[in-house]
């Protein structure tokens, strides 16, 4: 049974990603509460139990998780039921691509072709976001760059900690 605090995690989580990213609040409510659950893995029933909601609205939530790429379903062999975790690849940097950054700038360009002719300030919203979009793919490879040695000085000072405490229990 999850304590109050995971819920109310769970909760400000959902109200977030509600308010930011237009979730569904019991994606939200989801998505937190698997940052937070034990075990990691948990059942569609033990996720509805716990979040005191529906068994389709969990389902809803996990397919829309899913979608993004933040949560995931896998079986054991031998079990009937699916458990749903987060998805690794939820932990990775989302829309550093620049690619995504160039795109977007190509189609504000393309409308500035339609504006040619208007005034400046017709045209400033769009030219604000080709530079946008311009200063981004420019910038983001080399921030990208600087994430992955910092997640990586992390990582490696979270072995190196667990095998200090693992050192001083064999002692």
């Amino acid at each position: 049974m999850p304590s109050d605090t995971q819920l109310i995690f769970a909760d400000h989580v959902g109200r977030f990603y509600a308010r930011q990213y237009g979730f569904p609040p019991m994606a939200g409510r989801l998505l937190g509460y698997l940052f937070v659950c034990d075990p990691p893995q948990q059942t569609i029933d033990e996720l509805g139990e716990a979040l005191l909601a529906s068994r389709s609205a969990i389902t809803g939530a996990v397919k829309l998780l899913e979608g993004y790429r933040m949560a995931r379903r896998t079986r054991v062999a031998g079990e009937r039921v699916d458990r749903v975790s987060l998805d690794p690849a939820s932990q990775q940097p989302q829309n550093f691509d620049s690619a995504l950054h160039r795109e977007h700038a190509a189609l504000f360009r393309e409308g500035l072709a339609l504006l040619a002719d208007a005034p400046p300030e017709r045209r400033a919203p769009l030219e604000e976001m080709v530079a946008l979009a311009d200063f981004l793919s420019e910038r983001l490879p080399a921030l990208l760059d600087e994430w992955h040695t910092h997640r990586d000085e992390l990582r490696d000072r979270h072995t190196k900690k667990l095998d200090r405490e693992e050192e001083v229990h064999h002692d």
